[in-house]
């Protein structure tokens, strides 16, 4: 398998696990193409040192694999990802594994988007939205 072809299979199997199929990191492991540079997924337990300890402002994605607007913001997370890296962390929660944190910041729809600076939430916008949009948010906090 080429380069090109290692990432390609790594950006599809980051999909399939993005659409809740367990997938084998194997495939993409190597591979620095920035299509596979994704948001970490955090679980509740990891919110506190991840997203309020963190020493840069952090972009928190309250998804479920079921939420079609959710699916569709996958691209343009992963993107803002690279984009941002070393500026802005970018980290998701499914809201259907991990029930404590929606819960204390009030998510009541998804996907939902938190941005955390200093520990505190600066920001938070609801539903699907452009790239630019996104990158409005983020610009202003980073």
């Amino acid at each position: 398998m080429n380069s090109y072809e290692h990432c390609f299979t790594g950006y599809i199997a980051s999909l399939f696990t993005s659409l809740g199929f367990s997938s084998n990191k194997q495939l993409y492991s190597g591979c620095y193409s920035p299509l596979i540079i994704m948001a970490k997924e955090l679980t509740d337990a990891e919110f506190e040192a991840e997203v309020l300890k963190s020493d840069i402002p952090v972009l928190v994605d309250f998804w479920a694999p079921w939420c079609g607007p959710c699916k569709s913001m996958l691209p343009i997370v992963d993107e803002l990802t690279t984009e941002y890296e070393g500026k802005v962390k970018i980290v998701k929660i499914n809201v259907d594994e991990n029930s404590e944190t929606p819960g204390k910041y009030s998510v009541m729809s998804i996907p939902t988007f938190i941005i955390f600076k200093g520990g505190e939430p600066v920001s938070t916008f609801v539903g699907a939205k452009s790239k630019e949009d996104v990158k409005k948010e983020l610009d202003a906090v980073a």
